[in-house]
C-alpha cells in the first residue's frame, strides 16, 4: 500500500509539535494520546492495526497489536482522516521535552529502525512492526536495544527524542554510544551492545555497565537526553525516591 502524501510543519523549539495538513480523504496514524488539536472536518478512529494492509484478517491485527505490546506501547493506533471538503490540519506532540524528527522513508530504502518508544505519527500506509536484535550481547541486557520498532513504507514518518538531536552519517565506521541515547538508524547499520570497559570503569566510571556500538555505512540519529536520564536527574538519590519524601517532580509518596 502506498503511503498518503501529507504536508507538515514542525512548530516550537525544545518542546515541539508537528502540524500535519491533510487533503480530503487523506489519513495519518499516531500513537494513542498524541493528538494535540484538530480542525473541524477531521474524524478519528482507534484501531488495532496500522492500516498498511487493508485486507489483513483479525489474527494478523491481533499479532500486530501483540508485538506493539512487547515494545511497551499501546496496542491501539489512532487513525485521523480528513472528511471535509478542503484541507484540514491535525497536530501531535511528543510526551516529553525534546525534538521531532521528520523522516521520508523513501529516502532510506523504505525502512528505518526506531527505539521502542520513538514513534509519534506517520502517513497512512506506513507499516509498524517489531524488530528484534539477533545479537546475543544485546539480548542478554534486554530492554534497550533488544526490542526495537521497524517503520516501513514510502511516505513521511515522525519520531521524537529527548534533548538535542545529533544526526550522523557513518562511512564504514564504528561509534560507541551510551545505551539509551539511540533514536533511530538505517537497517544497514550493525547494532550490538558491549561492556563499557574494565571492571573498575564499569563500577566507578558512571557510564553504566554497557555501551551500544553502531557499525557500518548509513545514517543514525542520537538523543542527548533520553527520558530515563531525565527522570534520574529530577528524582532525588538518582531515582531512588523514599516513601514520605517529595521530589521536584511534585509527586508525594505516602507511607
Amino acid at each position: 500500500m502506498n503511503s498518503h502524501e501529507i504536508d507538515y510543519k514542525i512548530i516550537g523549539d525544545d518542546i515541539q509539535l508537528v502540524e500535519v495538513e491533510l487533503d480530503p480523504n487523506e489519513s495519518v496514524i499516531a500513537e494513542a494520546g498524541a493528538m494535540l488539536y484538530m480542525e473541524e472536518g477531521i474524524s478519528f478512529e482507534t484501531k488495532l492495526g496500522d492500516g498498511s494492509t487493508p485486507n489483513q484478517g483479525l489474527m494478523g491485527k491481533l499479532f500486530s497489536a501483540g508485538s506493539r505490546l512487547i515494545t511497551g506501547e499501546s496496542i491501539f493506533l489512532t487513525h485521523f482522516t480528513n472528511r471535509g471538503a478542503g484541507k484540514r490540519k491535525v497536530s501531535f506532540s511528543a510526551p516529553y521535552p525534546g525534538k521531532i524528527i521528520p523522516i521520508d522513508l523513501k529516502d532510506y530504502s523504505g525502512q528505518i529502525i526506531v527505539q521502542k518508544d520513538g514513534f509519534l505519527c506517520a502517513a497512512l500506509g506506513t507499516k509498524i512492526s517489531i524488530h528484534l536484535n539477533r545479537r546475543l550481547g544485546a539480548g542478554l541486557v534486554g530492554g534497550e536495544g533488544f526490542i526495537l520498532q521497524k517503520l516501513e513504507g514510502n511516505g513521511k514518518a515522525f519520531i521524537h527524542a529527548g534533548g538535542t538531536i545529533i544526526e550522523k552519517k557513518l562511512n564504514n565506521e564504528t561509534l560507541r554510544i551510551d545505551t539509551g541515547c539511540i533514536v533511530a538508524f538505517e537497517p544497514c547499520i550493525d547494532f550490538n551492545i558491549e561492556t563499557s570497559g574494565s571492571l573498575k570503569s564499569m563500577v566507578f566510571g558512571g557510564e553504566g555497565l554497557f555501551l551500544t556500538t553502531l557499525s557500518g555505512t548509513g545514517r543514525i540519529w542520537l538523543q542527548s537526553m533520553p527520558i530515563r536520564k531525565l527522570i534520574q536527574r529530577l528524582s532525588p538519590m538518582g531515582g531512588n525516591v523514599k516513601k514520605g519524601s517529595r521530589s521536584i517532580l511534585g509527586n508525594f509518596l505516602e507511607d
